[in-house]
């Protein structure tokens, strides 16, 4: 039987729907297969997507593919529950010694993605009475994080190292315990933070710092490594999850206290197995993690910006509209290159975010700068 309407919020829906419309804003999904490396099928036309995140090919490695398979055939696709209730499967514990390992750190944590670990450690370190400091580009799930956390909350002025030093020097003492957050390398802008300096200020002034490491693990090397570093098994990896990597005390309390693991299902053994065929992978081919930057590099010289600072480089339009538009055109010369707008990025910078592979050639790289040129997007 169908289910009646709800006239209130089906007429609410539809007057938020038509204002997002108006603004350019409104999104949707859009049905796209992979088909291998950097190529995708949309409305049956094959594309180069320059829209994936996934940095070094690995999702479609034959060895990769081959362990998530047979991690599926023995222990099937589900987890079954909570690791706390069902128990913590031996792949995952084999997975966060080898995180921990790449990290440099005692332990790590698995959580169901990389949202899920920023929704659930910043709560869990701090709250009432304690002080956050985030680089006010930080991403959403930062953000997240920082609002159930329930402490007084400052941004700081992006990589600003004069403002977080202002910040702490004002606001430190009133705190019990202080958190630092920021991202290795910035999602949307692709430029990475100063962590060596952000470190050094945090010494100073007794205060903890988290770095989100999703955009940069597998693609550019750490400076520093932060007490606690966060990333993604998404990206680079090719498989699905998230992690922390830290202390083993600081591992234990989040695996008590951290609300977005306790309460949630065990990461599927096939994408533990996956992500664990893909860090050795890295380990044995330096060469592949090196390509995304050089690709990103050649990039931006054909183009005239400023040299790429990791895989991800964005190509500044202005108006959501504008970059709609540039998209699409592009999308009719064979390139997948999706539009950032609005409120992923700040009014009046909607940009096309162009994200390099291992898997990309030189010459769909040069084929896009110049399809960029050509649309007048870039002197």
């Amino acid at each position: 039987m169908p289910v009646p309407p709800t006239p209130s919020l089906d007429a609410f829906a539809a007057a938020k729907l038509a204002g997002l419309d108006a603004a350019g804003l409104r999104r949707r999904l859009v049905p796209t297969a992979r088909t291998g490396g950097a190529r995708a099928e949309r409305d049956g036309r094959a594309v180069v997507s320059f829209s994936c995140n996934d940095y070094l090919g690995l999702a479609t490695h034959p060895e990769v593919v081959a362990a998530a398979h047979a991690a599926l055939d023995r222990y099937g696709a589900g987890s079954g529950g909570s690791r706390l209730v069902t128990g913590s499967h031996p792949i995952l514990a084999e997975l966060e010694a080898a995180l921990a390992a790449r990290k440099g750190h005692e332990a790590a944590l698995v959580f169901g993605s990389g949202y899920l670990a920023n929704l659930g450690v910043t709560p869990a370190l701090v709250g009432a009475g304690d002080l956050i400091l985030i680089d006010e580009l930080g991403h959403s799930c930062m953000w997240a994080g920082t609002r159930l956390a329930g402490a007084r909350a400052l941004p700081f002025r992006h990589n600003d190292l004069g403002h977080l030093e202002d910040l702490l020097a004002r606001e430190r003492a009133r705190a019990r315990r202080a958190l630092i957050l920021t991202e290795r390398v910035f999602s949307m802008d692709g430029d990475r933070a100063p962590v060596a300096e952000i470190l050094g200020l945090a010494r100073a002034f007794d205060a903890w710092t988290l770095v989100d490491d999703a955009h940069g693990l597998g693609v550019v090397g750490p400076d520093a490594t932060a007490p606690l570093e966060m990333g993604t098994l998404s990206k680079a990896l090719g498989s699905y999850g998230g992690y922390l990597c830290a202390s083993r005390p600081a591992i234990d309390l989040l695996t008590s206290r951290a609300r977005s693991f306790v309460y949630t299902t065990g990461l599927p053994p096939a994408s533990a197995a996956a992500a664990l065929a893909a860090l050795r992978l890295i380990e044995a081919e330096p060469a592949r993690a090196a390509r995304p930057l050089a690709l990103a590099r050649r990039f931006t010289a054909r183009l005239g910006l400023p040299e790429a600072q990791s895989a991800v480089v964005p190509v500044l339009v202005g108006e959501a509209e504008a970059a709609l538009a540039l998209s699409r055109a592009l999308e009719a010369r064979g390139f997948l290159v999706v539009a950032i707008r609005p409120p992923t990025v700040p009014p009046g910078t909607a940009r096309l975010r162009v994200a390099f592979s291992a898997a990309h050639e030189e010459a769909e790289v040069d084929a896009l700068a110049q399809a960029l040129l050509d649309l007048g997007a870039a002197a």
